[in-house]
């Protein structure tokens, strides 16, 4: 009993060794699984990185309508323009000479002091307003329009109330206290520069991960079934024998690839890049566990339906959009419509880029982010059942399939016989009635 055991044991491990090492000799065969799997998924993350390397926007160009003239217009003008986020590049005389450079994109935000600006400031009566002017067309245009000048408008704002305090001969501690009745400290967590790159990067490298293993397993898909190979046997095996084999062996093919690349994306880019850092570098790579393997199976489930090699890259174009914006980096996700929520869990990537973001960038643990790690286990558990499941199906359809086309070959094979017989036979005729007619001769 022990020996059959043992040998029924090897022989699993044997067949599942097998299709593992079949599976890599297959993926370093084809070029086009090189370029998604090693090209992009190891540069991908470079290009981006280079493309934010700058991660904030700085010195926009904006234009300046004084109608006031007035010592403190010149002020708010120069304070304006210092700031890091703004470039005084166009003062002009109109506001409609201004609203031209912001239609042609030569500046991306207008300044308007009215000409009653200094005379309002002065009577303390009325409030002084100026108005501002923001190119909507880019998010992070108008969010350093709008932030510069808020910042230089609440320093104005204080500086005009201490002058009026001091012309009532309060002493400047009093005058300070009353005019900051609670002061405050802003402190920007997990992205202490602001920058873009900073926030956007970290969610990309998770799915380009994501992306890259899925259409590469796609595209390998696509191919065995454009090729009829026969992906769901056994290598050796002329019937079905084993899909828990054939999954797990080729699975771990593509764990054991992506595991290298995945350290490489996730750990050193950050680094290299000086993006944030916070988190525990085995806290990322147990998270990476999980997500490689609900990847590989979602990918498996859907490459087994596949019929051409290109259908792989037209889902591609599809879905890689959409995934980036239900993951919730974008957009909130408790603010997505219920059906995209309930897509977006099904979705490794969506899962992943929580996870990766909460241990990386904010510096969480695996304990406080187990409710990302344990979907992550759930999803790559489902997504294996579903996969055992079609591949079952498919591997019947395709032993149906093989089993009809044997009939056929057998049917013409026995047709052709047939067909040679009568042959014979007409000729064996022939034969003898040429030899009476020699005979009479």
């Amino acid at each position: 009993m022990k020996h059959t055991l043992s040998s029924y044991v090897l022989t699993i491990l044997k067949d599942t060794w097998n299709v593992f090492t079949m599976e890599l000799k297959r993926v370093f065969r084809d070029p086009g699984v090189i370029l998604l799997f090693f090209v992009a998924g190891l540069l991908y993350p470079v290009i981006y990185n280079l493309i934010y390397y700058n991660n904030m926007i700085q010195e926009v160009p904006v234009a300046v309508v004084d109608m006031c003239g007035s010592q403190e217009s010149r002020r708010f003008i120069h304070e304006w323009d210092a700031t890091a986020e703004v470039m005084v590049s166009y003062p002009c005389a109109t506001l409609a000479q201004a609203q031209e450079l912001l239609r042609t994109q030569k500046v991306h935000g207008i300044l308007y002091i009215p000409a009653d600006y200094s005379a309002k400031i002065a009577s303390g009566l009325e409030t002084a307003k100026v108005s501002l002017y923001a190119d909507m067309s880019s998010f992070l245009y108008m969010k350093n329009v709008l932030l510069s000048a808020n910042m230089v408008a609440l320093d104005e704002m204080q500086n005009i109330e201490i002058k009026r305090y001091e012309q009532m001969n309060i002493d400047d501690p009093t005058a300070w206290a009353l005019v900051q009745g609670v002061r405050y400290e802003g402190v920007s967590l997990y992205n202490p520069t602001g920058g873009y790159g900073a926030f956007l990067v970290p969610a990309v490298l998770v799915l380009i991960l994501h992306q890259t293993l899925l259409f590469g397993i796609l595209m390998l898909c696509g191919t065995a079934n454009e090729e009829n190979k026969e992906v769901f046997l056994l290598p050796g095996k002329r019937r079905r024998y084993s899909i828990f084999r054939i999954i797990t062996g080729r699975s771990m093919a593509y764990f054991v690839i992506y595991m290298a690349i995945s350290a490489f994306d996730l750990i050193l880019i950050p680094r290299i890049f000086d993006l944030p850092h916070l988190g525990n570098n085995w806290d990322i790579m147990k998270m990476v566990v999980p997500f490689l393997f609900a990847t590989i199976y979602m990918a498996m489930t859907i490459g087994a339906v596949l019929r051409e090699r290109e259908a792989g890259m037209v889902t591609l174009l599809f879905v890689s959009v959409i995934f980036i914006f239900i993951s919730g980096v974008s957009w909130p996700f408790e603010s997505m419509p219920a059906i995209w929520q309930a897509i977006a869990k099904i979705i490794p990537s969506t899962w992943g880029i929580h996870g990766y973001v909460h241990l990386n960038t904010m510096g969480a643990n695996l304990a406080t982010t187990i409710h990302e790690y344990n979907s992550l286990w759930i999803l790559a558990g489902a997504w294996f059942g579903v996969c055992i499941i079609v591949y079952l199906i498919r591997s019947r359809i395709h032993e149906h399939a093989q089993v009809q086309k044997e009939r056929i070959a057998a049917l013409r094979k026995l047709v052709k016989l047939r067909q040679e017989a009568k042959n014979n036979e007409k000729l064996q005729n022939v034969t003898k009635k040429f030899g009476n007619i020699k005979k009479k001769s």
